[in-house]
């Protein structure tokens, strides 16, 4: 197993590939723990990545959604949310930012999406 801190380790000790709704939740959960910590540490970023992984393989077969890229998804978060461009600025650092991300002219990044999952309570894998 990734060493990683005492915390996690006992909510997922050693992944496996997601079988129940509760076993994907308490994924989740831990998912969300690592991706709203300001400095990960490196096992950390590793872990994280794995039960990403799993996250995304268990919600692939069991929730069925097309394709959707990345900014059709933020689209219909923002819409379902009644928001507007200005009201990400908290996530993205500034409205141009927002404008370019919208307008396809620049790429979700990492910090993006792990802000914008916690923010929408969604998980990351929903804007791969």
């Amino acid at each position: 197993m990734i060493a990683v801190s005492e915390k996690y380790a006992l909510e997922v000790s050693s992944p496996t590939p997601i079988t129940s709704v509760r076993q994907h939740e308490e994924y989740l959960s831990v998912l969300d723990k690592l991706a709203s910590k300001d400095n990960p540490t490196s096992a950390e970023e590793k872990y994280a990545e794995v039960l990403m992984t799993l996250i995304e393989a268990y919600e692939e077969e069991h929730h069925l959604i097309s394709d959707a890229s990345p900014v059709e998804v933020l689209r219909a978060l923002m819409d379902a949310n009644d928001l507007r461009q200005k009201d990400l600025v908290p996530v993205f650092g500034s409205e141009s930012i927002v404008s370019e991300v919208l307008h396809k002219k620049r790429d979700l990044n990492k910090t993006h999406i792990q802000k914008l999952s916690k923010r929408f309570h969604v998980s990351p894998a929903v804007f791969f």
